[in-house]
């Protein structure tokens, strides 16, 4: 019996070893990788986690004081020559009565507004939802934006959100810019507005970038009214606040029957690119995602402007051909 019980207690212990050895060999493959590129790529896979979600939690602007604004805003502002804002700095820029900022930290990092970066030196940084915030907050404080309700739109660039405006009880549309959010990493040499920027700093000033861009265009076409376009309301930061158009993305309407007038549309449409060409520029990406249609009188509004190009730009015929190429495949 005694030979017996050896024997058992011999392989246990062998099995335990090669459990071991197998623990050890999985853990030294799955380890996360060392090198400098693989720990950013693990770091803003966290802050995306952060940042990703599916409905825009306002609730949260109701438990914020003047102080955690004055906090939030001060990593913003700390951001634009840190990758992350020291607290030191964070202190010094919010400039509040009682000294430190640790209480108000904790609530901005308990809501998920700021990121927590401690890699090199203790720091934070501003997440999209804290970017969101800040922008809302501006919005509201100009009675440009009372209530935010569903996600209805969300693109490689931007999420797109209805609202209400209570001074008329006017619907309107708040696109948030978030360049970066997806693998579209080559936005720096595709936009003619960051020409001449050594850099554009991170992706949230970036956002800003397009969003002001959008504006721009947006009053200017508005104006124009020779191109239907969204009625601009309000810009701040990464965010746009427009008028809702009237009717549906045309890719909703390429099934047979659908459209009324199908030539109408698509003369409309062709109609569109050659009348920015007219004007010195060039969508680049005038497709079935940026036409919204009005089924009855076939009337059609150009939306998402950031992209557009000059027409002295070297690839401005290519992407013009390109853009008029995609409108007849749709149609063919």
């Amino acid at each position: 019996r005694l030979h017996t019980a050896g024997r058992i207690i011999a392989r246990r212990s062998y099995a335990k070893y090669v459990s071991s050895r197998a623990n050890t060999s999985h853990n030294q493959h799955c380890r996360a990788p060392t090198s400098k590129t693989a720990r950013a790529l693990l770091q803003n896979t966290r802050e995306h986690c952060h940042s990703k979600m599916g409905k825009l939690d306002v609730q949260v602007m109701r438990h914020l004081s003047k102080d955690d604004y004055r906090v939030l805003t001060a990593v913003e502002l700390g951001m634009r020559n840190h990758h992350a804002v020291p607290v030191p700095l964070i202190i010094s820029i919010a400039g509040l009565r009682h000294g430190g900022a640790a209480k108000f930290l904790a609530t901005l990092l308990r809501f998920k507004l700021v990121y927590h970066d401690n890699n090199k030196y203790d720091g934070y940084r501003l997440t999209w939802f804290g970017y969101d915030v800040l922008a809302l907050r501006a919005f509201v404080a100009r009675g440009a934006v009372d209530s935010v309700g569903r996600k209805i739109g969300e693109g490689k660039e931007s999420d797109v959100y209805e609202g209400c405006r209570a001074s008329d009880d006017r619907r309107v549309i708040i696109k948030f810019h978030r360049l970066g959010k997806t693998s579209f990493k080559a936005v720096k040499d595709k936009r003619d507005y960051l020409e001449g920027r050594k850099t554009a700093g991170n992706w949230l000033n970036m956002s800003r970038l397009a969003a002001k861009r959008e504006w721009d265009f947006m009053c200017c076409l508005h104006e124009d009214k020779s191109i239907k376009v969204p009625e601009p309301l309000d810009q701040n930061r990464h965010a746009v606040v427009m008028g809702l158009a009237e009717g549906l993305p045309l890719y909703q309407l390429g099934a047979p029957g659908c459209l009324a007038d199908p030539e109408k549309v698509l003369e409309s449409t062709v109609t569109i690119a050659r009348q920015l060409a007219a004007r010195g520029l060039v969508h680049c990406d005038l497709n079935e995602f940026n036409l919204i249609v009005e089924q009855n009188t076939s009337a059609v509004t150009l939306i998402d402007f950031p992209q557009m190009i000059s027409t002295k730009h070297p690839n401005a015929a290519m992407y013009f051909a390109r853009d008029v190429r995609g409108l007849v495949k749709f149609f063919t």
